[in-house]
C-alpha cells in the first residue's frame, strides 16, 4: 500500500519494519525506514501522517474488521545506525592492526639493535 497506492510525493521509498500494537489494541505505533536524506524522512512522516485516515480505511476494508487501532508513524533509523556502528568499529580495527604492526616492528627493532650491542 505505501508503496504504489498512496499519490502523495512527499512519500519517499520506504518500508515498513515493525508495528507495535499496545496492549488493548486501540493504538498501534508504525515504524517505517525510508531511503534517503533526514530531510527526505521528514516529509515521508508528514505524508504519511495525512495518509493516516486513507490507510486506516484501507486496512478496516482489506482485513474485514470493525476496529483498527488509532496508527501513528515513525522513522526507524537502527539499519542506518547499524551501517555506521559497522563503519566505525571497522575504523577501530583497522587502527588497532596498524598498532599492533607498529609495535611489533619497534620489538622486532628493539631486539636487533640488543643483538648488535651483544655482539660488540
Amino acid at each position: 500500500m505505501l508503496e504504489g497506492e498512496l499519490a502523495d510525493p512527499r512519500i519517499s521509498p520506504c518500508y515498513v519494519t515493525e508495528v507495535v500494537l499496545a496492549p488493548g489494541g486501540k493504538s498501534a505505533r508504525v515504524f517505517v525506514a525510508v531511503h534517503g536524506s533526514f530531510e527526505q524522512e521528514e516529509q515521508t512522516l508528514l505524508g504519511l501522517m495525512t495518509a493516516r485516515a486513507y490507510i486506516r480505511s484501507e486496512l478496516r476494508e482489506r482485513m474485514g474488521v470493525r476496529h483498527v487501532p488509532d496508527i501513528t508513524f515513525a522513522i526507524d533509523r537502527s539499519q542506518k545506525m547499524t551501517g555506521r556502528m559497522d563503519e566505525l568499529l571497522g575504523r577501530l580495527r583497522k587502527r588497532d592492526q596498524r598498532r599492533e604492526a607498529a609495535a611489533a616492528s619497534t620489538t622486532t627493532t628493539d631486539a636487533a639493535s640488543t643483538q648488535a650491542r651483544a655482539k660488540a
